[in-house]
Parts: structure tokens; sequence; C-alpha cells
């Protein structure tokens, strides 16, 4: 592996777990066992890492999605998957991240605001569309209004104002929240199915 990969693998998982403000580059540096020197000849400051890990971030997202539409036997299991891995990826997720983010790397929380207004309506679009032509989702909805309402949903979390830090897991609210997005979305036939992966995902969890 690459010096530079390895810079910014490592800094994405500092950064996933502390925080991005409590890492400095004198922490990845040790954490690796290099000179901060070392980072400098691959990343000219903190803000190019951070764009790094970003990257390594979106490419994440991409990936999951397109898996779980490929997998997926219809538009709700499509749900239940990607619930999954949010619940996972939150295991390990500091959730001052975005607001660290936003505060002190305006330019990549930017690019990362634009990629997931951009991609992530794509997807949930999509999955829209695919749930309305299978009849599992409600065919009056606005998919154009529904999908913008799951994006700011997602992120809904990581607002201090509503849920200070501490004060629920993260999968816990995401678990709740795209619970009731879902069941806002589904037909009689849909709820059968909704049924049906919550008793998969409790017989996995046993």
């Amino acid at each position: 592996m690459e010096i530079g990969e390895r810079i910014v693998r490592k800094a994405h998982e500092l950064f996933m777990r502390y925080g991005i403000r409590s890492i400095s580059m004198d922490e990845i540096a040790s954490q690796l066992g290099i000179s901060k020197k070392t980072i400098y000849q691959s990343y000219k400051d903190k803000d190019a890492v951070v764009d790094g890990v970003l990257n390594i971030e979106m490419n994440r997202m991409e990936c999951d999605c397109s898996h779980t539409k490929k997998v997926s036997d219809n538009a709700v299991h499509e749900m239940f998957l990607a619930l999954d891995i949010m619940e996972e990826m939150f295991a390990g997720f500091n959730p001052s991240i975005l607001f660290d983010l936003e505060k002190y790397h305006p330019k990549s929380f930017k690019k990362f605001t634009e990629h997931h207004n951009a991609y992530l309506y794509e997807t949930i679009k999509e999955n829209l569309d695919r749930g309305i032509a299978e009849g599992n989702y409600r065919a009056e909805i606005d998919s154009d209004i529904v999908t913008k309402y799951r994006i700011g949903s997602m992120f809904l979390i990581f607002n201090m104002n509503y849920f200070p830090h501490g004060s629920y897991p993260l999968s816990r609210l995401c678990v709740e929240i795209t619970d009731n997005f879902l069941h806002g979305l589904v037909t009689e036939k849909g709820k059968e199915l909704i049924t049906k992966y919550k008793l998969e995902r409790k017989k996995q969890q046993l």
C-alpha cells in the first residue's frame, strides 16, 4: 500500500472514531509510526487529508448503494439492507464528525453536501419509483418531495439541537427514523414485507 493511501486510511479510521477536530497531523503520524514531514510530502495540509477521507466515504456510499440495489428482492428489502449497512457504520462513528466538517473544513463540507444531494437523491428516488412500480409503495406519493424529506431525515440524527451527543445511540435513531419513513410509504403489500424483514432482522440479532 502506498504511503499516501496508508495516511488517508489511518486518518479515516481516527476521524470516524474520535471526530476530525480532535485528531492532529501529529497524531496521525504517531499512529502510523512516521514523521509529520512524511505526511506533508503526500498532503499539503489537514484540509487535503480530510478531503481524501471524504473521498473514501463517498466511494463507500456509492458502492454500498449499488450493491444493495443489485442484491435486493424489492424496494422494501433494499431499504432494510441499507439500514443494516448504516447500523454497522454507526457502531464506530463519532457523531461530531459532520459538525467538525462543516465548521473547520467548509470546502470539504460543501463537496460532501453536493454529493449527497445529487447521488443520494438519485438513489432514493430510484428506490421510490421501484417501490411504486412493484405496488409496495403508495402510487400517490410525490417522489421528489419524499426523496428530499428522506435525505433531510437521514442527517437529522446529527443535529445536536434535537439529539445531543450521547442522548441516543445513532443506530437506534437510524432504525426509528427509517421505520417511520417506511410505514409512511407502504401499501398493505409493503407492510407485509416490513413485517417479514423485521422478523428476519430479529432472528439474526438473537
